[in-house]
């Protein structure tokens, strides 16, 4: 009986290694590639969700003029970082019917040719022939506004440059009012409104209205500016259009 002891824990041990080796390889697949899904797969890659290394620290957001178009407006607005441009959108283009189609194809054709060109100088989209000039058009007028505040020298001091900024186009109950300042040595000096409610009735409202309304706006130096009577809804989207340039201008 004494002879078979070593034997038997010779075997004992035997088993005990390939139970841990088993039950080693029983858990190694929970860190392999087919465990990523549940141990997060919803989660993006961090690439996806963060741009590189700090590069967007200075990007600033500057949007390009309305441009009307046979098809309806079309206007873009793009970040610029560095003195790139790292992102183009179209805020607006042409809606309803077959243009829902050709907008679907071909803007995002044109956002990208925009951020790889790094300038307007881009190729129309076939098929979209009105809707690529606007969009070209828009951009350009965006590039030139994001360059206007580097290139102007007729204030003194660093950071007293001329900036053109464009609000957001705001929808009324009657139209869209859409607002564009110019601020320099940190003032208003201008405003004008790009888009305003058209037609019947508004024609006269609007006539009366925005001039007031301008005036109102440089006088003050800020978006907060009595309605014009009568034109409740005017002023209204004319003061969101006006305050969303402003907080671009960093006012």
């Amino acid at each position: 009986m004494r002879k078979s002891h070593p034997v038997r824990r010779a075997v004992l041990a035997g088993a005990a290694t390939v139970s841990g080796i088993v039950l080693l390889l029983s858990l190694k697949p929970a860190s392999g590639p087919g465990s990523a899904p549940a141990a997060g797969g919803a989660a993006p890659p961090v690439a996806a969700q963060s741009p590189q290394g700090g590069r967007d620290a200075g990007a600033s957001t500057v949007t390009g003029d309305a441009v009307r178009t046979q098809y309806g407006p079309v206007q873009v607005r793009l970040t610029v970082s560095g003195g790139r441009i790292t992102g183009a959108e179209a805020v607006q283009a042409p809606k309803g019917g077959q243009s829902d189609r050709v907008t679907a194809d071909a803007v995002p054709k044109l956002n990208r040719a925009a951020v790889a060109a790094g300038s307007a100088d881009i190729d129309a989209v076939s098929g979209a022939t009105y809707t690529s000039a606007g969009y070209r058009q828009s951009l350009q007028s965006a590039l030139d506004k994001a360059a206007a505040p580097a290139g102007s020298g007729s204030e003194s001091g660093p950071g007293r440059g001329t900036q053109v900024l464009t609000g957001d186009a705001v929808r009324t109950q009657y139209g869209p009012v859409q607002v564009r300042v110019t601020v320099s040595g940190g003032r208003i000096t201008g405003v004008e409104a790009l888009q305003t409610p058209k037609g019947g009735r508004s024609d006269r409202i609007t006539g009366e209205a925005v001039p007031k309304l301008e005036r109102a706006a440089v006088a003050a130096g800020s978006a907060d500016i009595d309605a014009v009577s009568g034109a409740t809804y005017t002023s209204a989207g004319y003061r969101q259009s006006l305050q969303s340039a402003l907080d671009r201008a960093g006012g």
